[in-house]
């Protein structure tokens, strides 16, 4: 018993890799049940292509809920950014301006949620949820509620930049999407940005007794969120083609989901940029492998359940604190009944 404590605790010091497992074993069992479609590499070239704006989209998310923070308004500038960018490529065939103007235009919104937040003191999730109805409506309104078709996009250098194919197979967009968890993960880990991020999510007074602009990094936070949702709502829409209003709608559950199965902490003050990787991955794959595997339709939101309840309570056993917890009881098991108590009474001295 002691050992598989050990072997945990080893195991929960190696960022994302319970989610990495939990992943590998997904895909072996969807191997069994529908070898016929996971184990050639076409469904996989498919995850590379559907899953990374998911995942552009978490690495924002992870930075806000790290923070102690919620942004619900991530799906509206998906679908703005689209609209933006569409709408200039449309009108001026200059797709790089359309792309910068779409970024900023993620920023915009992000900077506003930002000032509501720190400035005006409105909750997080009060501010963005107004945000995501309002920047929908206004996307809706000047969009006319119609989808754009942009299949002009295709020969261009932009897309072939972000979203074309690597050797004619492999989705370029997965590469970008790795980059950015890369990237990332050192300002997150490694950066005073990230440190600073932490240290509000832990605990916002603290932080600003320890010199932490408080305010102006909330306005950073979000507004940084803001610029990474419009670029996976770039890479959404130069991937499809299209611009639809409502393309950001099923994003919603589906990020909050990879993240928070990826293991940061939903009180914030622990963000872990490699599980939101691998979350997106398992999110992303999941509903096509239950498909795959025969499973009739009225069950795959069901075994989804599940799983995504499995794999948060793998975190939570894994985790430090589960960890602790197996200790404890491993010795409380092993110790001989009136024994020695020393290493009992010093976790309850560590604690």
């Amino acid at each position: 018993m002691n050992r598989a404590v050990s072997r945990l605790s080893l195991i929960a010091k190696v960022e994302g890799l319970p989610i990495a497992l939990v992943l590998v074993v997904l895909y072996g069992v969807f191997m069994l049940t529908a070898p016929s479609v996971f184990l050639g590499y076409r469904i996989y070239m498919s995850f590379f292509q559907t899953v990374p704006p998911l995942l552009v989209l978490g690495i924002g998310l992870t930075f806000v809920i790290t923070a102690g923070e919620i942004d619900l308004s991530f799906p509206a500038v998906v679908a703005l950014s689209g609209f933006v960018f569409t709408w200039w490529f449309k009108n001026f065939q200059t797709p790089l301006i359309g792309f910068v103007l779409a970024l900023a235009s993620g920023g915009l919104v992000g900077y506003v949620n930002g000032l509501l937040v720190a400035r005006l003191r409105v909750p997080s999730i009060m501010a963005t949820l107004a945000a995501q109805f309002f920047w929908y409506g206004v996307t809706v309104l000047i969009a006319g509620g119609l989808q754009i078709d942009i299949a002009a996009i295709v020969p261009t250098t932009i897309h072939a930049i972000f979203v074309g194919r690597l050797f004619g197979v492999f989705p370029v967009q997965a590469l970008w999407s790795l980059g950015l968890v890369v990237f990332f993960w050192f300002i997150l880990n490694r950066h005073k940005f990230g440190e600073a991020i932490m240290f509000i999510g832990d605990n916002a007074e603290v932080a600003r007794v320890m010199g932490i602009n408080v305010e102006t990094t909330r306005i950073q936070l979000f507004t940084l969120n803001g610029v990474i949702a419009a670029f996976a709502g770039l890479l959404l829409t130069m991937e499809i083609n299209v611009f639809f209003p409502t393309q950001g709608t099923a994003f919603l559950l589906s990020v909050m989901a990879a993240v928070f199965i990826g293991g940061t902490s939903i009180a914030g003050g622990q963000g872990v940029m490699v599980g939101t990787l691998f979350g997106s991955y398992i999110i992303g794959s999941l509903e096509a492998g239950v498909v795959a595997s025969g499973i009739g339709g009225y069950w795959v939101q069901l075994v989804e359940g599940l799983v995504m309840a499995a794999v948060v309570v793998l975190n939570v056993v894994i985790g430090e604190e589960g960890v602790s917890v197996l200790a404890r009881a491993a010795r409380k098991w092993t110790l001989p009944s009136g024994g020695d108590r020393s290493a009992e009474a010093a976790d309850a001295r560590q604690e």
